[in-house]
């Protein structure tokens, strides 16, 4: 009997195709009943193969609005861009003709940029479709970080963004607040490691959302893709 030894690698590039599947299921839902959908991503390098994933799948792609959930504020040449990766794995193949909708400018700081690009998002087709979700090992999400000074804000505010700063981040950054994203139909939150999955376990012990901001979304209907 042959049998087959499956790497954490392989599961992982198992685990991207699922999740790929399962969002392009629910724009192709959404469009049927609507004229344009949005999709809020992650970025880091978790996402990547299911970026990759996800622009091989068929649907109209060109009725698709792709923004991120926050975005470090470098420009696109960096290797710290998140909007680069999207632009080279996402919109990319079938997924070419859909809108990406950067969450940043030529502003020189968040602070200063926040207005205009909150403006652009506010014109999207709102609830999203689908949000994607990553998680730190400190149980950050999007730049929900446990340490920043602007975390009860983007906790409680009903803007769409919020500029962010945090200790433990050395770029500034900008993000979609906990009320923006929880605006969404679908929440997924895809991770990857036991290290993460054993965060995960512990936010369902407790209440205190700024220890671990990811409980932010917990009362949502929030689907996990986990691989070691």
């Amino acid at each position: 009997m042959k049998t087959t030894d499956y790497t954490a690698s392989d599961a992982r590039e198992v685990l991207a195709c699922s999740l790929a599947e399962a969002v392009a299921a629910a724009l192709r839902e959404d469009l049927v009943e609507q004229a344009r959908a949005t999709l809020i991503v992650s970025g880091g390098s978790t996402p990547v193969p299911f970026f990759k994933a996800l622009s091989r799948q068929h649907l109209d792609w060109a009725r698709v609005d792709v923004t991120l959930a926050d975005e470090r504020w470098v420009g696109e040449d960096s290797q710290d861009s998140n909007t680069r990766l999207v632009k080279q794995d996402l919109i990319a193949q079938e997924a070419s003709a859909a809108v990406f909708h950067p969450l940043v400018n030529q502003a020189d700081s968040p602070e200063e940029g926040v207005s205009t690009l909150e403006a652009q998002m506010a014109q999207l087709s709102w609830p999203a479709s689908v949000v994607v979700l990553g998680m730190g090992g400190d149980g950050h999400t999007a730049s929900l970080f446990p340490d920043s000074p602007q975390l009860a804000y983007g906790l409680e505010t009903d803007k769409l963004l919020l500029a962010v700063r945090s200790p433990s981040v050395p770029q500034a950054r900008i993000s979609f607040s906990a009320s923006a994203l929880s605006n969404a139909r679908r929440h997924f939150l895809h991770v990857t490691g036991d290290e993460k999955r054993s965060v995960f376990a512990d936010a369902f012990g407790g209440n205190d959302v700024k220890a671990l901001p990811i409980r932010a979304f917990m009362s949502q209907a929030l689907s996990l893709y986990w691989a070691p």
